[in-house]
């Protein structure tokens, strides 16, 4: 399965644009490289891809989207913004070579798998398919983390613009 044509592809890309944003995507390596605390006038990127960064060094500065405490507490990086503490796993799991694009599409697929939502993602079911996933991303509606959460209306028009259709 292509994970980047199709609703699937353009369901990867409004995760992308809901974790990270669109100004952040165009100054990085479309996400992929992103670490948590980044912003578009402060990106943090790593470079090296053989393996999940969960960089030891956290200095990432106060400002919108993200507190200093909840950076300090995290390592999420990439383009779907995957926590550190589960890379052996899912490496493991998924025989996933390094951190890289390829591998990180791969690892984002599983994780809507888990969910039981690649049915709606590949149907074009938007509402159900940000529902059931909702406890991957903090980013999506009602997940709950106490963290930024865009409004649905907003998913959908970027999952519009990355070429997705609606059941």
């Amino acid at each position: 399965m292509n994970s980047r044509t199709g609703n699937l592809g353009a369901f990867l890309d409004t995760i992308a644009w809901s974790e990270i944003g669109p100004q952040l995507l165009a100054v990085s390596d479309n996400g992929y490289n992103v670490c948590v605390g980044s912003t578009p006038a402060h990106p943090i990127l790593f470079q090296d891809y053989s393996r999940h960064p969960g960089h030891e060094e956290k200095h990432y500065p106060d400002g919108p989207g993200i507190s200093r405490n909840e950076a300090m507490d995290s390592d999420a990086a990439g383009r779907y913004q995957f926590m550190g503490r589960y890379w052996p796993h899912y490496r493991k799991q998924l025989r996933l070579p390094d951190f890289g694009h390829e591998s990180q599409d791969t690892w984002c697929v599983q994780l809507i798998r888990e969910c039981r939502a690649l049915d709606d993602v590949i149907a074009g079911r938007l509402f159900l398919a940000v529902s059931k996933c909702r406890s991957r991303w903090a980013s999506f509606p009602g997940a709950g983390y106490k963290q930024r959460e865009n409004q649905f209306s907003d998913l959908e028009t970027a999952y519009l613009a990355a070429g997705g259709t609606l059941d």
